[in-house]
């Protein structure tokens, strides 16, 4: 993206994460349906939730998960796609919040059009196509 170009869309996403038995941090990537590019479950606002909640939902709907989701923002990335409909690319800004997973649900409803991945932070980041999100990813302190 340009410096400087306004971004014209605000959207959710949630950082899923889960605390292993030694102590180590694994996170939860999902697919784009799209590109089948590696990123964190993310979506619009819901009118009447939270932007807290909105990622929440959108970490049920594409990933079959469930938890406890951070208030706070915990870091932003940038892309570009273009909308359903349009011919030109558009920016997107996605605010991110940490979301501490509780259980994976066996059927959720974007299982069929999205794969899912538990990965350590190190592998999470070369997996991750989006260099913004890579490096907010790198960047998170996840509490214990």
């Amino acid at each position: 993206m340009e410096p400087g170009s306004a971004i014209a869309h605000v959207q959710v996403g949630a950082l899923p994460y889960r605390i292993m038995a030694d102590g180590a941090v694994e996170i939860l990537l999902v697919t784009s349906r799209g590109t089948r590019q590696w990123i964190i479950p993310k979506g619009w606002p819901i009118d009447g939730l939270s932007n807290a909640e909105s990622a929440a939902r959108e970490a049920y709907e594409e990933a079959g998960i469930v938890g406890e989701t951070d208030e706070t923002v915990v870091g932003h990335f940038v892309y570009e796609k273009a909308r359903k409909g349009e011919d030109s690319v558009s920016p997107f800004s996605v605010e991110v919040y940490l979301m501490k997973v509780d259980r994976q649900l066996a059927y959720w409803p974007e299982a069929s059009q999205r794969s899912i991945a538990w990965v350590s932070l190190a592998q999470a980041v070369t997996m991750i196509g989006n260099e913004s999100l890579a490096e907010l990813v790198a960047r998170v302190r996840f509490p214990a």
